[in-house]
């Protein structure tokens, strides 16, 4: 499955109802006066921001979205009802732009944060509004008016506590796997991470969401494989784990953390700055004498981290002591 983190939309408010054009006729009153009420006014379109969608996978296949129209007037001074509102729910973390200009509308971080996005038509005027001392019996109406239309563009920039970095194949889904509920594809080839996937991880007593993201690549920043596309992710994450698969040798390990660095800032050297832990991963894969080599080669280049199996669930616990501790950390800050 393609990843569907930016779509395309089109919008429209209801449009008014007309105006009723009508005069009291009633026995014993041959020239009653007009009784002809407005149109009702057009249901407005809102976005509104839920933690409970991850994917903006829905409007692919539902891209366009009209507000209900307001009832028409009717004789006997009866004006039409409202036409209802339509509140289209999208996740936390899209941008909303206007598809036209390019001008960002919002930027939905918070759940249930709403933006009016296209109103609604005016119901038109029955001819009783026509009414006057020198027009008693006013044979015009006018209709309603068109709802507000645009053509909105939403980017999706998920929202997590921590972000999973690396190369393909990190163990970043299988990581997610162990400390999570959440059940991401995981197998022994690249890419098999296509569309993020949010996890809550529980642990003593706090709770943090973990994006697991899909692989970078080299030259991601200009494009390449999945590109701006994983890192406008990556830009939400407040903690950022990067993973390395700790069976490679020394130098491979080395350049591929230098990959990622490198992309991290090429895309935005702010993102160099976040907080970031390393984690070696797949340990149970060496054995133990080859493991101690492996890590005093790390410490001789200057790396070090945490060194986790998550197919064993070795090294876990220290690493989500101190995830618990930074999330606590920077949702109070």
């Amino acid at each position: 499955m393609a990843l569907i983190d930016e779509v395309v939309i089109r919008i429209q408010g209801g449009s008014g109802g007309k105006g009723c054009i009508s005069f009291r006729r009633e026995t014993f009153v041959p020239f009653g006066g007009p009784n002809g009420g407005d149109g009702g006014k057009g249901g407005d379109v809102y976005l509104k921001a839920t933690r409970d969608k991850t994917s903006l996978l829905d409007f692919k296949y539902q891209p366009r979205y009209l507000a209900e129209r307001g009832e028409h007037g009717l004789g006997k001074d009866m004006f039409g009802r409202g036409g209802e509102d339509l509140i289209v729910a999208v996740p936390m973390g899209t941008l909303v732009f206007d598809n036209q200009t390019g001008e960002l509308l919002a930027d939905l971080t918070e759940h249930e944060q709403t933006i009016l996005v296209a109103k609604g038509g005016r119901g038109g005027r029955g001819n009783l509004s026509f009414k006057s001392s020198t027009n008693r019996a006013p044979r015009n109406a006018t209709p309603g008016e068109l709802g507000e239309s645009k053509e909105l563009k939403l980017e999706l920039k998920l929202l997590a506590d921590v972000g999973l970095i690396g190369l393909p194949n990190a163990g970043k889904s299988s990581f997610l796997t162990a400390v999570s509920r959440a059940r991401p594809k995981v197998a022994d080839y690249p890419f098999t991470t296509l569309e993020p996937a949010l996890g809550v991880v529980e642990h003593k007593g706090h709770a943090f969401v973990i994006a697991d993201l899909p692989g970078l690549i080299e030259r991601a920043s200009e494009g390449a494989g999945l590109g701006h596309r994983f890192l406008r992710h990556v830009a939400r994450n407040r903690v950022l784990l990067h993973l390395v698969d700790i069976t490679q040798s020394p130098e491979s390990i080395q350049k591929s953390i230098e990959t990622i660095r490198n992309e991290l800032g090429a895309y935005d050297p702010e993102l160099l700055e976040r907080e970031q832990r390393l984690v070696f991963t797949k340990i149970d894969l060496l054995p133990a004498e080859d493991l101690a080599e492996q890590k005093q080669n790390l410490q001789a280049l200057g790396l070090d981290g945490y060194y986790i199996s998550s197919a064993a669930r070795e090294g876990l616990g220290p690493l989500l002591d101190d995830l618990a501790g930074l999330t606590r950390r920077e949702n109070k800050a």
